[in-house]
């Protein structure tokens, strides 16, 4: 929330988890939405942008949740320093139903792809929907089509009987 994102404690907070966890912090992901960057006052927004810079230079990764939903101006992409761009599941739900959802969706990876940015797709439940994600060389795919959220000892149950399988395959 942009309460926890506000500059005066968060580069600390972060430097001490990742001490005290010794994570390695290429493994942290931080997200925040649209709305986190165009809500916020100008000097709290410059204040925000220097904290991003910091943490991406210490390695950690940044990125933008629920993209497509907010009103924000695409020059936050250049700004900000920003990692990942996760798809809201509002332009997913529909794809192989609704043209301009597909088209939108391929617009925003073809994009984030040109500005080095990974991308995650939110909200996948069909194999429709998986399929042409595939097809636009979306790195994560997310969703209900592989499974609910799960608990931490589900999650580390299903890595100990998966190994380094991949959990699905759609090639065949």
């Amino acid at each position: 929330s942009s309460r926890q994102f506000h500059p005066a404690n968060l580069l600390q907070t972060v430097k001490d988890a990742l001490t005290d966890s010794g994570l390695n912090p290429s493994y942290l992901e931080l997200e925040l939405t649209e709305s986190m960057l165009i809500s916020e006052e100008d000097n709290l927004k410059n204040s925000i942008l220097s904290v991003l810079k910091e943490l991406k230079a210490m390695g950690v990764q940044i990125a933008i949740d629920d993209f497509g939903t907010g009103y924000s101006s695409l020059s936050y992409l250049k700004r900000f320093p920003v990692n990942t761009l996760k798809i809201d599941r509002s332009f997913i739900q529909d794809i192989g139903k609704n043209e301009d959802d597909a088209a939108i969706t391929s617009a925003i990876i073809a994009m984030a792809h040109s500005l080095r940015l990974s991308v995650v797709a939110e909200g996948v439940e069909n194999l429709v929907q998986l399929v042409f994600l595939q097809a636009q060389q979306c790195e994560i795919i997310q969703g209900y089509f592989f499974s609910p959220p799960i608990s931490v000892e589900d999650m580390t149950n299903m890595l100990h009987q998966f190994g380094n399988k991949s959990l699905i395959n759609c090639e065949s």
